[in-house]
């Protein structure tokens, strides 16, 4: 794993597309690595998901979600980010999505999914004045995968302020996250990548344990971590894509796959795995061949 570092290194790219009813787009890019791409997201939907919006723009649709509250799961599952709300979710591929612990993604099919371009944005009418800021990303393929808004000087709520009375002290995420992101004059807040903290996994999902007998595994893992002393958080999860072997257990930090993962091989895996740093053979997942 390459060290963190909370410099981002500045593109010097800026390209300017016209829009066909007048004005342009100014794209500001900036580097596409997981911790950059981690560190951004995080701290736009789990710090300032008052602020943020989401959504994906087309000629004739415009989808647009608002967060209500802060997100219930930010996380990093096989190079997707996850964010869950409680009315909805997204997926967003920032780091190669490898297919699961066979590794079934082909490399083409890893490099489409990936964002490969990202850049800040400034929307200009046709007399050349900024009206709209926010944040698009591309996979390796070129399609635009989401367009994340920023606040907006010249909308409160949903009304548009007078003209020439803008709020621009709405701009201050903007430009914050511009000097860190962009133009490389701040670091990066903070001193490892956010959605990197190890964390343990029990799957949830019918499919994989149709009697939903979860629970006990789940209370045990959580047991045995506190009792160990271990910074690493305990969850659930939806499908580990390890189907009709449950208890499915996954760890983080070295993308380790238990099955059969009752209470009593789960206080084996952390005191083996987790403290010991050796995984438990009998238990893993694929097998490890003989």
């Amino acid at each position: 794993m390459s060290e963190f570092n909370p410099w981002v290194t500045p593109l010097n790219r800026t390209v300017t597309e016209p829009l066909s009813t007048g004005g342009y787009i100014e794209y500001e890019e900036f580097d596409t690595n997981c911790d950059v791409l981690s560190s951004l997201t995080y701290t736009l939907f789990q710090q300032n998901w008052q602020q943020v919006g989401v959504g994906h723009i087309v000629q004739g649709g415009v989808l647009e979600l608002e967060f209500n509250a802060a997100p219930k799961i930010c996380i990093l599952y096989d190079g997707y980010l996850t964010v869950v709300t409680e009315g909805w979710h997204l997926h967003l591929c920032i780091e190669a999505n490898l297919g699961g612990p066979h590794c079934r993604t082909p490399l083409e099919l890893r490099q489409q999914r990936q964002v490969s371009r990202a850049a800040f944005y400034r929307r200009f009418n046709a007399e050349g004045k900024p009206r709209s800021w926010g944040i698009d990303l591309w996979n390796g393929a070129g399609e635009n995968l989401m367009t994340i808004f920023l606040p907006n000087p010249y909308v409160e709520e949903e009304n548009l302020l007078p003209e020439g009375k803008p709020n621009l002290s709405k701009l201050a995420l903007y430009q914050e996250l511009r000097e860190i992101y962009v133009l490389g004059e701040k670091p990066i807040p903070f001193e490892k990548n956010p959605l990197k903290h190890p964390y343990i996994s029990v799957c949830t999902s019918t499919r994989c344990l149709p009697s939903q007998n979860w629970k006990p595994t789940f209370e045990a893992l959580k047991a045995a971590v506190d009792k160990a002393g271990l910074d690493i958080e305990v969850r659930t999860s939806g499908c580990l894509e390890v189907c009709k072997l449950g208890p499915v257990v996954f760890y983080s930090e070295d993308r380790t796959w238990y099955t059969r993962a009752n209470p009593k091989v789960t206080e084996n895996i952390v005191n083996q795995h987790l403290v010991k740093g050796e995984k438990l053979a009998t238990h893993l997942y694929p097998p490890e061949p003989k």
